[in-house]
């Protein structure tokens, strides 16, 4: 039963907390997406000094020289504010934490999502879980998001409450219905989700919700000087997202982040493979989907350097050697995209995530998700599969030799 005036809004002490936890998961986010970029384009690897190396780090200086060439900033100040507030929020720090400032030198940082040293307190685990209902949602048959109208307004791309709560049971995201009433609570808490006027906080009836934040959108590294970071208008079409990565994503590890090859998954909560709407996958987050101001493209460059079809893959003798991965989901999903069509491929693979420690790369031609064949399906279908999947899942692949 909802109070009248419950909450003459959600109260203003809770929507200045909602904002920033809001303001800190587009941190997380943000960071993601570069994390993925950089080992994209190969800036993060191992590296030697002294006769030790240091796994999956980079040069700030040659950071800073990239950030400044891919127009992430006009010059070294503004990109050393930039890393500066990634290391504050514990992003990323030095390799052996003597140096608690960003420094335009030879020196080695590391994401911390790339040495298991991510601080997961209670609101990234919200965040994160709330980033891989919103790939699930986003990557599913369903009609729950819709425009509606309420209290005299209209409103797009809303939540029913008690259908989302309905939904979320479907789904196996809580056991019963008070503890998923409970669990959309903390999604408004935290600033993921808000009642379209902001008058009630989450419960069980008929009122209309939205996603606060586009999990999805690729963020500019800019936005991080800026204390409202959201200065560029959401794209609910972008490929990009927190990996399922596993959403929440959502996705981590977040879902994330380039317009080029290899599309990661970053944060959000489970990192399989997951696809956006406009007709690519976008690396999560963590799914195998993750998340403004150059347009975003939406069809990234394949990483094949040809396309096979299925009576190519199946040719006894052909140049291809199937191999059968079991791949358990972590709190932020498989850690890989699927893109294409008859078959699908394996366009990106998180370094840090469960599909790569079980051996998958990319590249690899999709056969097989849990026994069924998938040959004649495109990624939409397969990424629904897997979502839609246990958490265990078992794939076949066939590599080129």
């Amino acid at each position: 039963m909802v109070l009248e005036g419950e909450m003459d809004g959600i109260g203003n002490t809770m929507q200045k907390k909602a904002a920033e936890l809001e303001r800190l998961a587009e941190v997380l986010v943000t960071g993601e997406q570069l994390r993925l970029r950089l080992h994209e384009g190969k800036v993060i690897k191992d590296r030697r000094h002294h006769l030790r190396t240091y796994p999956n780090c980079f040069v700030a200086k040659e950071l800073i020289d990239w950030l400044i060439e891919h127009k992430e900033a006009s010059e070294r100040d503004t990109a050393i504010k930039i890393m500066q507030k990634l290391l504050d929020q514990s992003i990323i720090h030095h390799v052996c934490d003597e140096h608690r400032e960003f420094k335009d030198m030879k020196l080695f940082y590391r994401f911390r999502k790339d040495d298991g040293t991510f601080p997961l307190d209670s609101e990234a685990k919200v965040f994160m879980r709330g980033q891989r209902i919103y790939e699930k949602l986003m990557n599913t048959e369903n009609n729950l998001l819709q425009t509606r109208e309420e209290e005299g307004g209209t409103f797009e791309r809303t939540l029913v409450a008690s259908e989302f709560i309905d939904w979320l049971l479907q789904e196996g995201e809580m056991p019963t219905r008070d503890e998923t009433e409970q669990l959309g609570r903390r999604l408004l808490e935290h600033g993921i989700i808000q009642h379209v006027t902001n008058k009630h906080h989450f419960v069980d009836g008929p009122l209309l919700y939205q996603f606060r934040m586009n999990f999805r959108r690729r963020r500019r590294l800019i936005e991080l000087l800026h204390e409202r970071g959201r200065c560029i208008p959401e794209s609910h079409d972008s490929p990009f997202c927190l990996r399922k990565q596993n959403s929440d994503g959502g996705n981590t590890s977040f879902l994330s982040v380039s317009p080029t090859k290899e599309i990661k998954v970053a944060v959000g909560v489970r990192r399989s493979s997951m696809s956006s709407s406009c007709g690519s996958s976008g690396y999560y987050s963590s799914s195998p989907t993750l998340s403004s101001s150059p347009p975003v493209l939406c069809n990234p460059k394949s990483v094949l350097k040809r396309q096979v079809s299925p009576e190519e893959l199946q040719t006894p003798g052909g140049p291809f050697l199937k191999k059968t991965f079991t791949i358990v989901g972590d709190a932020v999903g498989w850690g890989f995209v699927v893109r294409g069509s008859k078959p699908c491929h394996i366009q990106a693979v998180d370094p840090g995530g469960p599909a790569a420690a079980a051996g998958m790369k990319v590249c690899q031609f999709v056969v097989s998700v849990n026994g069924l064949n998938v040959l004649s399906q495109d990624y939409r279908a397969v990424s629904n599969l897997i979502l839609t999947g246990p958490r265990t899942i078992v794939m076949e692949v066939m590599e080129e030799v």
